[in-house]
């Protein structure tokens, strides 16, 4: 691909051009924007090459031959590459009179690959910096053969069709608007009652787990990040202080030291603990506008949190009663498939290496007690403790971080966190980190996506359409309406003089689970006819066989769609 843009376009520089795991990218620096146009004539340039059949040329270069050579070319980039590269020799590849900077290794010719095609374009500042030059990164893919290539196509359609920004704007979801900030969700009020509805569950599901809810503020005096480490470790990605009656006051990025503010306001007994605080908590982090994307990477976002204080001897027993929960919320939530990761002790950590073989211990014989396969990322943990990730697959096989467990002896020290043993002593409490679904935003998203918009009864923001064939039917829809809302089901009333077959159009387009529909046979006789969004008719009902039919589903938090 590179040797094709060189060739329609001389002046181009090449910059960064990897493998990535559905593809790869390259990075050019060609001073405008590539059009569709230019890739479909850079496609057809490879095309050409691919017919010649160069053979991939293997070389190994001094990097001081190297950089005479990329300077004669004026390829900057591959110049300023080379500096970075440890040791004296590089490779590089040569195909067709090409050469490019490249570890390696490659097919033996241009005539062995099969099938390709150019995704997109996008902006990318030079190197991941945003003070740095933007370049132009050409996205594509490569196949063994054309049936592999065509499958990938379609199921890239398919994630066009599933984007939460596009069903978040079609069902009225949420929104984001530059007046107000990128990466700050505005939740529209569909939206916002699948979120209450995420809430609820969630905060029920707490209490009944002996968990104790609390709330807390959105910003803190700075020397409170100071004390966490934050201001040290984490300052990038935290807002500029602001002033408050002579004190600098900084908006939290993480809920912890509150949590832990909480437990020090009494004395703790050994007998009190585990103690497990829980909180949906709204955090705010500064990301760089170029990795903001919808729901899934924002700056303000309320974080499914939770902090469990015990003692040693409870830590594994709390790690599986999280796992059980963890496993629990993400199948209500029609999840069946995770990949699981245990992580291991970074290069630079903090804790006794006792402390760590304790922990790591604990967590990986809470996977196998559950008998959960799990990989091991070595040295992949947080620098203050060992860790658990769990990634769910959604129903395009996509996995995506959601639920993590995380053992911290950093915090507590920092912030002298103990307890009275049954010795009389003071001792240390185990802090453990964990979250179920992550950010309520990005979970959002995640949903919205695995649904294709088509929620599940039991979250829809509006379960029933009740629709009528004639104005005449106004008066038994608005009280079947009210019976419905009255025993808390979500309704939408279409009383409208259109065509019923504009309205149940209406109504699939807005992906409701069921349409009621209301004519003279069901006015006369007090039923109803039900259909389901995929056409599917159920035939009549009662309207109290309709209530317990519907509750029956919604109490029971069925997945089906």
């Amino acid at each position: 691909m590179a040797h094709a843009v060189k060739k329609l376009f001389p002046e181009a520089k090449v910059a960064i051009g990897p493998a990535i795991q559905d593809g790869f990218y390259y990075d050019f620096d060609i001073g405008r924007t590539f059009t569709p146009e230019d890739i479909a004539s850079i496609e057809k340039e490879m095309e050409k090459l691919i017919r010649k059949n160069s053979p991939f040329v293997r070389k190994e270069a001094s990097k001081a031959e190297a950089a005479a050579l990329f300077t004669e070319k004026g390829e900057t980039y591959k110049v300023e590459l080379l500096k970075d590269i440890p040791g004296e020799v590089v490779t590089l590849y040569e195909e067709d009179g090409f050469v490019d900077l490249c570890r390696g290794p490659h097919l033996p010719s241009t005539g062995r690959i099969a099938a390709f095609r150019l995704l997109s374009v996008a902006g990318a500042y030079w190197r991941g910096d945003e003070k740095n030059k933007m370049l132009q990164r050409i996205y594509g893919t490569a196949f063994n053969n054309p049936k592999d290539l065509k499958d990938y196509l379609n199921f890239l359609e398919e994630v066009k069709k599933r984007d939460h920004r596009k069903l978040g704007k079609e069902l009225d979801l949420f929104s984001i608007s530059e007046e107000i900030g990128p990466g700050l969700i505005l939740w529209h009020p569909n939206g916002a009652l699948i979120r209450k509805t995420i809430e609820d569950f969630w905060r029920d599901e707490h209490l009944k787990a002996g968990y104790k809810l609390l709330f807390s503020p959105h910003i803190a005096r700075l020397d409170l990040w100071r004390t966490s480490g934050h201001v040290d470790f984490y300052s990038e990605n935290m807002y500029s202080p602001m002033e408050v009656e002579g004190y600098p006051y900084e908006i939290k990025p993480m809920n912890c030291p509150f949590h832990i503010h909480i437990y020090k306001s009494a004395l703790r007994s050994y007998r009190e603990l585990p103690i497990r605080y829980a909180e949906l908590g709204t955090v705010y982090r500064y990301e760089r506008s170029g990795v903001l994307h919808g729901l899934l990477r924002v700056r303000g976002f309320t974080q499914d949190d939770a902090h469990i204080f015990c003692r040693e001897d409870q830590m594994e027993g709390e790690i599986r009663r999280v796992l059980d929960f963890i496993i629990f919320v993400l199948r209500t939530f029609g999840f069946e498939q995770f990949d699981t990761y245990l992580s291991t002790r970074p290069e630079k950590y903090v804790g006794s290496d006792e402390h760590w073989e304790k922990s790591t211990a604990a967590l990986e014989g809470a996977l196998r007690a559950k008998g959960l396969a799990y990989s091991v990322d070595e040295g992949g943990g947080a620098f203050y403790g060992p860790k658990i990730d769990i990634k769910v697959k959604d129903s395009l096989g996509r996995a995506w971080q959601c639920s993590t467990i995380q053992v911290d002896f950093n915090l507590p020290e920092r912030f002298d966190v103990t307890y009275r043993g049954a010795d009389g002593k003071e001792h240390r409490p185990i802090m453990v980190h964990r979250a179920l679904m992550g950010s309520l935003e990005r979970f959002f998203g995640v949903l919205i996506e695995h649904y294709a918009g088509a929620f599940p009864l039991w979250l829809s923001p509006v379960q029933v359409s009740v629709l009528t064939i004639s104005e005449r039917h106004a008066a038994y829809a608005e009280s079947l309406e009210a019976a419905l809302v009255a025993r808390g089901v979500r309704v939408e009333l279409d009383i409208d003089s259109e065509k019923i077959g504009n309205k149940i159009r209406k109504s699939t387009i807005r992906k409701v689970p069921y349409s009621v529909i209301i004519g003279d046979k069901e006015a006369a006789e007090n039923i109803v006819m039900l259909r389901r969004r995929n056409g599917e008719n159920l035939g009549p009902f009662g309207v109290e066989e309709l209530i317990s039919f519907l509750l029956e589903k919604i109490n029971s938090r069925e997945v089906q769609t």
